[in-house]
């Protein structure tokens, strides 16, 4: 399994404002902060699921670190996703803490499985339930669940209808020693969220209750 890697901003606007020296983590970051990011890359994640480092959003917040991630059988991406955490040493009214954690997950659907009403309350169920399985406290979840359709005409009516999901959330996540969130368990939280959605089997014994999508695709370990 590949750790977790990348790389953080801790310009106020983002990589791009960021002094060379200081975008390994080694510059005037808040140490909470470093030790979070840390906790990031050292974090061993499931086979299946391949984590790679991304730029950080600009102005969310003073200090920010992203990772994407996809759920890979072979040639082929069942889901992906962004992660994104972010910092104010200040605090943000909004937020309840110093700390934020932002996601974007996708994956395609049978178009018979879009079309089921009770799918946006069982994805955002799945988000909710991954941090609850790894026994995370978090504040002020917000997010919406999205599914589209795309059909298709004229030159391109040959291809099937297809369906995809698409969860975006947020949440805070409860700091602890140091004012530092226990962030290397959130990712992990977060690839059950990907590997249930991508319609993977459950990773061990104690996910044996998750309810995942059926599996389209018979995954492997790459």
């Amino acid at each position: 399994m590949a750790a977790a890697q990348g790389r953080l901003s801790d310009g106020a606007d983002g990589m791009d404002d960021t002094k060379e020296g200081d975008r390994d983590g080694s510059g005037t970051a808040p140490p909470a902060f470093l030790a979070a990011v840390q906790a990031l890359r050292g974090s061993r994640l499931r086979p299946q699921i391949e984590v790679e480092p991304t730029r950080a959003p600009q102005r969310l917040a003073p200090f920010a670190y992203a990772l994407e991630a996809a759920v890979v059988d072979g040639d082929e991406d069942l889901a992906d996703g962004r992660l994104v955490l972010l910092h104010d040493p200040d605090g943000h009214d909004a937020w309840r803490g110093t700390f934020r954690l932002v996601t974007l997950v996708r994956a395609e659907l049978e178009p018979e499985m879009a079309a089921d009403p009770l799918l946006p309350d069982v994805c955002w169920s799945w988000l909710t339930g991954a941090l609850s399985a790894r026994g995370l406290s978090y504040g002020e979840p917000s997010g919406t669940v999205t599914r589209a359709s795309s059909h298709y005409f004229g030159g391109l009516s040959e291809r099937p209808a297809a369906s995809q999901i698409e969860i975006r959330a947020s949440w805070t996540p409860r700091e602890g020693m140091g004012g530092v969130p226990d962030t290397a368990a959130h990712l992990a939280s977060w690839c059950d969220l990907l590997a249930q959605i991508a319609g993977l089997p459950p990773a061990g014994p104690g996910d044996a209750s998750v309810v995942t999508l059926p599996q389209r695709r018979d995954p492997q370990a790459r």
